[in-house]
């Protein structure tokens, strides 16, 4: 029998003609581009700062709303998992880049998003004058702030974590670096990072609200959107606008769940290093009915081909691998001495930065009004403590039975995203109720409102670390009949301990973010304000008064990194020493 080229099937395959299923799909794909580039169109209208735009109740104009806020958080995606390709790789891969590249990302998702807003707002506008594009850019690159620091920091770990034996069979093939990277690192990467963007796409929608209804230096900016829209609600203490834009946002999650996530969880399967049974693989009727396609099968053989181009280009062919040579004393002493260059021009910068800072925040600010902020840190950062150990109490073990039972997890992943997605915003109107009605202390009712939004990511982390266990421990437990706490200790904890800390260290990050929206809570004509870091900044946010915004945001920013090096980086540490099951 003649031999066979895995090319000659496909081709004898793709010879049947198309069916009327493969014209359905290609009419809707092409009226799905339409939308969408009518959507992105509406993005680029005239307009002028101070201009008002109407978000109207009526819910007629939902499915408007949701198609531009969409669009936006699908640009944030694409961008941010474009800067985490590039930023996370060179971190994970340069020692010194690492030190600079790790603690900017501490301090950046320290940021909030008000922040981000106050600082970029007028430079979009400046670039796009006359335009909607530039408050469209400010909105994107608000939501962009809120996905990309946990997506880079999950891919950081994992490609510091990349087991020795797949490291080893790289060096057996001699792959280059750049195919060691796309062949073995990225796909060891990949499920972690896909739980990840699905964590940081939920944490989109909690902060739509404030980048789609920007309220800086006392200009409004409405774009239209959910977020406006829910706004627009609060306001006017609309509950039924309300019960409309929670089901726009259940129909938009359950959507792009199952034509994305649900696929792109089935397709990851390939990337698994471990055999599975049928009923343990993910499964996605949308990715069964395109591969299934000719035209997706077409599409497939020329990604192939895309693909062998671009891990094998035509100029690296038939080379032997670059073998570095042995660095001699002198490179050596050269090398040193562009490290200690490269860190002592680091502190210099930092310094420099660091004095200009405090002079144009002393100029206008007190120093007892400094003390009374670094106060109000210490109670933001009370909060935040308790939040995360209680998160952490109710989540883990959640995450772990999600983890180990693949069919609950494709039953709970849609309604976990929609949880994860659900706007901290929409529960004020029960909130308040209860501290208006009960006279409850705004204090300790606002608190939990700074986790609503951000403890997905504990969840979604222990998820994917509990998928990672490498199916061969889980039998050999199983078959020497470990059970209860020994089971934990000795596998468990071992397994998702790096990807806790990933989860913790983020969510801890976005309850600082996410204290500006809870310690400040509206409904109609009632608003409370808690004790607290959120409301200092919220408060001059508004105002514009960019010495005391500069100030909150620097003092939150020094909680962080401080609490991130003394715990979370020591934690990390010792989960990349300690816990990696080989």
């Amino acid at each position: 029998m003649p031999h066979t080229t895995r090319y000659q099937i496909l081709s004898t395959k793709l010879s049947y003609t198309p069916n009327l299923w493969d014209v359905v799909v290609f009419l809707i794909l092409l009226a799905l581009l339409s939308v969408l580039a009518w959507g992105a169109n509406q993005m680029a209208v005239p307009y002028q700062v101070g201009e008002t735009i109407t978000i109207s109740l009526d819910p007629w104009n939902l499915p408007n709303y949701a198609l531009r806020t969409v669009l936006r958080m699908f640009f944030a995606l694409i961008c941010s998992l474009l800067f985490t390709f590039i930023v996370a790789p060179i971190a994970a891969k340069n020692r010194s880049a690492g030190k600079l590249i790790i603690p900017a990302i501490d301090i950046l998702q320290s940021i909030p998003v008000l922040g981000m807003l106050s600082i970029t707002i007028v430079a979009f506008i400046k670039l796009f004058p006359g335009s909607l594009l530039g408050a469209e850019c400010a909105a994107i690159f608000a939501i962009f702030t809120s996905q990309v620091w946990n997506m880079t920091l999950g891919l950081y770990q994992s490609l510091k974590m990349v087991p020795e034996e797949l490291q080893d069979a790289g060096s057996v093939f001699h792959l280059k670096a750049w195919q060691r990277f796309w062949r073995i690192e990225v796909p060891f990467a990949m499920p972690g990072l896909l739980w990840n963007t699905m964590a940081s796409l939920s944490a989109g929608w909690f902060f739509v609200v404030a980048s789609e209804a920007i309220s800086v230096s006392n200009q409004n900016i409405w774009l239209p959107g959910i977020g406006s829209y829910i706004r627009e609600a609060i306001n006017q203490a609309d509950l039924n606008a309300v019960f409309y834009a929670i089901m726009a946002m259940f129909i938009v999650i359950l959507l792009y769940d199952q034509l994305l996530f649900r696929p792109l969880l089935a397709w990851m399967g390939k990337f698994s290093t471990e055999l599975q049974e049928e009923h343990e693989r993910n499964q996605s009727w949308f990715y069964n009915f395109l591969t299934k396609r000719i035209w997706f099968q077409c599409c497939l053989e020329s990604f192939s081909r895309g693909q062998e181009l671009f891990l094998n280009p035509p100029f690296s062919r038939n080379k032997p691998a670059f073998q570095q040579p042995p660095s001699s004393p002198s490179k050596y002493n050269l090398s040193l001495i562009a490290e200690w260059l490269w860190n002592a021009s680091l502190v210099v910068g930092i310094i420099i930065a660091a004095l200009w800072l405090i002079n144009f925040i002393t100029q206008s600010v007190s120093f007892d009004e400094i003390n009374r902020v670094f106060y109000l840190g210490a109670i933001t950062a009370f909060k935040v403590a308790i939040l995360i150990i209680l998160a952490s109490i109710l989540w883990v073990p959640i995450g772990v039975w999600i983890g180990m039972n693949t069919r609950i997890s494709a039953f709970l992943q849609p309604f976990t995203q929609f949880l994860a997605a659900f706007p901290v915003n929409l529960i004020y109107p029960i909130i308040v109720t209860l501290i208006v009605q009960f006279k409850l202390n705004v204090e300790i009712w606002s608190t939990p409102l700074m986790i609503l939004g951000t403890q997905w990511y504990i969840l979604f982390n222990i998820i994917a670390g509990t998928k990672a266990i490498p199916r061969d421990l889980k039998l050999a437990t199983k078959n020497l009949g470990v059970k209860g706490w020994l089971r934990w200790k000795r596998l468990i904890l071992p397994a998702i301990f790096p990807y806790y800390i990933t989860g913790a260290t983020t969510a801890a990050a976005g309850c600082w973010n996410a204290s500006i929206v809870a310690d400040t809570l509206s409904w109609g004509n009632h608003t409370f304000v808690a004790t607290g870091l959120g409301s200092y900044i919220a408060q001059y946010t508004t105002e514009g008064d960019f010495p005391r915004i500069a100030l909150g945001i620097s003092v939150m920013c020094i909680y962080v990194i401080i609490i991130n090096r003394l715990i979370w980086h020591k934690l990390y540490q010792l989960a990349s020493k300690r816990f990696i099951l080989e």
